[in-house]
């Protein structure tokens, strides 16, 4: 497993993807600890609006945070990534604005945002489903020429995020076959938080899962998934190796679901307290500080700033959430198809008269 920071927050060689953290400078480690406090920090109330009853569920975040903005930060503009229900901090670092992200579980929005403006697919929540998405339009950049060119502005990769309890479904081996027979510029990103609900990755499968990909013909690596150095490295080696035409690669981010499957599942129910303290030890936010500050690469002062903008974050989305509307019933006949559909036109014109008709009632 490749690992450049110690969970006691110690700087160790990478080996041959040292080079890929040579431009982690001050400021990018700095901007980096930043996006992982606040990601946190929008998990957590997320959280308590659900508990609330401001939200109908929340996928929790919790412990993640280093493997999604190290793929986050490692990604290029023009990479288009198919996330599955969990990737928060993934779209914090695409721009989707955090409110956005409750709208869909308050039930006000079908996807929140509008996928090309962030080249970021909406949440899928049938599991495994994206995978099949995010190699169909690998294959499509593939046909437009979009690899392999050496223009680093148009030379683009395709990610696919998944658990690992994704990899129990047909939809993940259908994709992996498609991508290695193809040699699709698509990059396979697992992040194994060691549980598929309250099932242990132990049952569902006896090979390391970073070698699934391998009898597909997509070969793979594994990283610390709480390390965000080694996972920022590793990533953008694969991604510029996809991008240079070199085919689909499989990487898992090793890492650990700290909370709940999703505020409807109670974690207690199936595994000890023991384990996951354990776990807590290896907090990916607590060893990037320790390595800023025994660096000297940020003081107590800016740990202070980060925390107090998250409290406004924090503030913002509270008061962003209970003042959403609802959404206008027409909505739902909105971006069905990319170009206007006969069926689609004439039930939304049903609906709208439909509306019209109770407007009418009242009046009279």
């Amino acid at each position: 497993m490749i690992q450049m920071l110690t969970p006691e927050g110690k700087r160790v060689p990478g080996g041959e993807y040292e080079r890929f953290a040579e431009d982690l400078d001050d400021e990018m480690l700095r901007l980096m600890y930043r996006d992982m406090t606040l990601s946190r920090r929008v998990d957590a109330e997320g959280t308590a609006l659900q508990r609330q009853g401001q939200l109908g569920l929340w996928v929790p975040l919790l412990g993640q945070e280093a493997a999604q903005i190290g793929l986050g930060r490692a990604t290029r503009p023009q990479d288009f990534i198919f996330p599955s229900y969990r990737e928060h901090g993934l779209a914090l670092t695409r721009g989707v604005p955090p409110e956005t992200l409750l709208g869909i579980f308050r039930g006000v929005s079908h996807s929140g945002w509008d996928p090309q403006a962030h080249n970021l697919h909406p949440y899928a929540i049938v599991i495994g489903a994206q995978t099949l998405h995010a190699v169909g339009y690998a294959m499509g950049v593939q046909l437009d020429g979009d690899i392999a060119t050496g223009d680093q502005d148009r030379d683009t990769a395709t990610i696919a995020c998944f658990g690992d309890g994704a990899t129990s479904q047909g939809e993940v081996s259908e994709a992996l076959t498609f991508a290695g027979t193809y040699n699709a510029p698509v990059l396979f990103f697992l992040q194994n938080n060691q549980w598929a609900i309250s099932e242990p990755t132990t049952v569902q499968t006896k090979a390391p899962l970073h070698t699934r990909g391998v009898g597909f013909g997509v070969p793979g690596v594994r990283v610390d998934g709480n390390d965000v150095i080694a996972t920022y490295a590793v990533a953008r080696a694969g991604l510029d190796s996809i991008r240079a035409g070199n085919g689909p690669l499989l990487l898992e981010a090793y890492t650990y679901r700290m909370g709940a499957h999703t505020t409807a599942d109670d974690p207690t129910k199936y595994r000890s307290d023991a384990e996951t303290e354990n776990w807590r030890a290896k907090d990916p936010i607590r060893r990037l500080r320790r390595y800023l500050l025994e660096s000297e690469m940020a003081d107590q002062e800016f740990f202070d700033g980060v925390d107090a903008e998250a409290d406004e974050l924090a503030a913002g989305l509270r008061k962003a959430c209970v003042e959403m509307p609802d959404p206008d019933p027409q909505e739902m006949f909105s971006h069905v198809y990319s170009h206007e559909h006969a069926l689609v036109s004439e039930e939304s014109a049903w609906h709208a008269q439909y509306e019209a008709s109770f407007a009418e009632a009242e009046a009279r």
